[in-house]
């Protein structure tokens, strides 16, 4: 199973984190905990010289693989949040409360995380009406369920990735491909639905496509029909079944879609259960 690696910030210092999805829970760089508790420039020495003296510091150390600023994974000390406050206790640092408050915060599931954010969406004027259907109405609908959680969040990916054996939009063409999405015609509802399948499998992000991409075309329809989804209206394994059917045959989603249709576009609880209907149809 592919882990979930997250960059969180605190006091606008990045924290490298993973989550751990056996325990259910999220392991931290502990170089990275050293470096905004001490404001030190050599956190690696100073957690290094922790540890050696501290048994009880390497004993609640784990290594998993994290990204670096040369873009490759390597093992790095990690520590969950029990090892975090067993560090606390022998750093002298003013940020300790503060941070332990973030911290707090900073536990649960990038899943959760971003629904949060989804459901802050409701009537929020984040993005203008002249750049909705386009490829940057999505990367900051994207940027801001993600920010913070995701390194890549509202950043086009550059390499070609795949899932259940279809391989997406290729990395290097993504650029040209994603101009040709944002010529397509969307002034109906069918020219809509076939300009989200386009979108779909251009999938312009390294994760996080599928949540953005819905509440990207319902923002679409609004816009342009005064109507929207009413995903809890939708079955997840219908969804699915259209969606991996429709690069080839359209008219499965189109149907499933349209028999959601409503023009309750102001409801706050259809919103709501919307966001819940998406985020599910993303769980395994």
């Amino acid at each position: 199973m592919k882990s979930k690696t997250s960059i969180r910030y605190f006091l606008d210092n990045p924290i490298r984190a993973i989550w751990d999805e056996t325990n259910s829970m999220w392991w931290f760089s502990a170089t990275d905990v050293v470096a905004v508790l001490i404001n030190s420039q050599k956190p690696r020495r100073y957690w290094n010289n922790l540890k050696s003296r501290h048994q009880e510091l390497a004993n609640l150390t784990v290594q998993h693989k994290l990204y670096s600023n040369d873009g490759k994974k390597y093992l790095s000390d990690t520590i969950n949040e029990q090892g975090i406050k067993e560090l606390a206790l022998f750093i002298p640092s003013k940020n300790r409360v503060e941070f332990q408050t973030w911290l707090k915060g900073s536990l649960d599931p990038i899943d959760e995380q971003s629904k949060r954010r989804a459901y802050e969406l409701f009537n929020n004027s984040l993005i203008t009406e002249d750049i909705i259907g386009t490829t940057i109405c999505l990367q900051q609908i994207h940027a801001y369920l993600f920010g913070g959680l995701y390194d890549f969040a509202g950043k086009i990916r550059t390499k070609t990735i795949s899932k259940g054996g279809f391989t997406f939009a290729n990395g290097q063409y993504l650029p040209t491909i994603l101009k040709d999405i944002d010529k397509m015609p969307d002034s109906d509802f069918i020219s809509i639905i076939n300009k989200y399948v386009e979108m779909n499998v251009a999938h312009p992000f390294m994760e996080g496509n599928g949540r953005a991409t819905r509440i990207w075309l319902d923002l679409l329809l609004k816009r342009r029909l005064s109507q929207c989804i009413d995903w809890s209206r939708i079955d997840k394994n219908d969804y699915l079944l259209a969606m991996q059917k429709s690069p080839t045959n359209p008219s499965l989603i189109i149907n499933l879609l349209k028999g959601a249709l409503t023009s309750k576009i102001d409801n706050r609880e259809i919103f709501m259960k919307g966001i819940d209907c998406s985020y599910y149809y993303e769980e395994e």
